[in-house]
């Protein structure tokens, strides 16, 4: 078939991983796929540097009146991005309709965003099929609060209804739709994946890492993402810090960098723990594997009850079991003390216990890294995901 992906997105870190990752696994399946995505927002984009190196970033914004509005919307009232968002329906119609004819498209697969009702009307109208991958909604908890929530709810039931299927990334999602809009078009599960020729072990690299931070011999808890609230790392550092000279064959490993980083090192420091806890800030994304490498497993404090953390499986992905809260998203794809290790949801000091018991044997997390690899190759690159939506339309 010949698919465009449409998404509204910034094409950024885990959005533009995502996008990536199912346009790579729909192209392993044999098909044909062009990404539509605003000027500057090309998740695909490869920029040259060095000698000749290409490292896969976000296209620097192009000075376009696209790249200028997208920059504007950072700073305006939520009512008038709301608008903007309303009246990108017309820019979306005109770049769809141009796309479909240039590229003989026979599918639309489009990352949902809120408002963006057009491109559901018009490939209704013209017969082609429409494959909605549902990350946001009106119904959940969001950053932005919406002002026009009501507007936003009588699109999406109308959304949710008429396209032709619906790819969701965890089944608490579903339900939430399902709820507040009773029946919907035809769906499936489909959690995040990872890219196993990006995710590649490399032990030596690994460990000489390990060595250069002079914790080589020591059993290393990872963290990489951003140090904010909402993810949890501050009260996990805060509430571990007190028990780390207990366990002192552990150390903590976190990469990254936030508005919380600050913070954490002040408690670090106060606790006396600086030689257990490692921040080397942001490090290069060609990096990053050798960082995982030298990991031994990983921590996510915190995520919500519908959403599908892209770190638990590229943590899984290099081999590593993570320690996790169980919301519905993460224990439908992890197995408890077999590819992960699982905490109740909020219990903040449940989550402590489960790391330091894992850190009372140095060896227990080797057996579950192994499982946790397996699992991704069986069940969780993108071309799963592919197999999935393209499902919606054989049906």
């Amino acid at each position: 078939m010949n698919i465009v992906f449409h998404h509204r997105t910034r094409g950024r870190g885990a959005e533009g991983v995502h996008i990536s990752g199912v346009v790579k696994g729909l192209r392993q399946l044999g098909h044909k796929v062009e990404i539509l995505s605003l000027p500057g927002a090309e998740p695909e984009t490869e920029k040259i540097t060095g000698k000749g190196q290409q490292n896969t970033v976000a296209k620097k914004a192009k000075v376009s009146k696209f790249s200028i509005l997208s920059d504007l919307t950072k700073h305006v009232p939520e009512f008038v991005f709301e608008l903007l968002e309303l009246a990108f329906n017309i820019i979306a119609v005109v770049r769809l309709r141009k796309t479909i004819k240039e590229k003989q498209i026979t599918l639309i697969y489009e990352r949902y965003s809120l408002f963006m009702f057009a491109s559901v009307w018009w490939a209704k109208r013209h017969h082609l099929p429409i494959v909605l991958e549902i990350n946001d909604s009106c119904q959940v908890h969001r950053v932005r609060s919406l002002t026009f929530k009501k507007l936003a709810a009588n699109i999406e039931r109308w959304i949710f209804k008429n396209a032709t299927g619906l790819v969701f990334i965890s089944s608490r999602f579903k339900q939430v739709a399902e709820q507040a809009y009773g029946d919907i078009a035809p769906s499936v599960i489909s959690p995040n994946a990872a890219d196993l020729d990006k995710f590649i072990i490399n032990k030596d690299a690994g460990d000489k890492l390990r060595k250069a931070l002079g914790i080589e011999d020591k059993l290393v808890l990872g963290y990489v993402g951003a140090f904010v609230h909402w993810h949890g790392i501050d009260w996990f550092v805060d509430l571990i810090s007190e028990r780390l000279k207990e366990f002192p064959n552990l150390v903590l490993l976190l990469v990254g960098d936030g508005v919380a980083f600050k913070a954490i090192q002040d408690r670090i420091k106060q606790a006396g723990v600086t030689a257990q806890v490692l921040m080397p800030g942001n490090v290069e994304h060609s990096k990053v594997s050798t960082y995982l490498s030298a990991m031994d497993f990983g921590i996510l404090p915190d995520s919500n009850d519908y959403g599908s953390p892209m770190k638990l499986f590229e943590f899984m992905a290099m081999g590593k079991g993570m320690v996790a809260p169980n919301f519905t998203p993460i224990a439908e794809v992890v197995q408890d003390n077999e590819t992960s290790w699982l905490f109740p949801a909020g219990d903040k000091h449940a989550c402590i216990d489960k790391v330091l018991a894992i850190a009372e044997n140095k060896n227990a997390h080797q057996a579950v890294g192994l499982k946790a690899r397996a699992y991704i190759e069986r069940e969780r690159q993108w071309k799963h995901n592919a197999e999935q939506l393209l499902s919606l339309v054989k049906n």
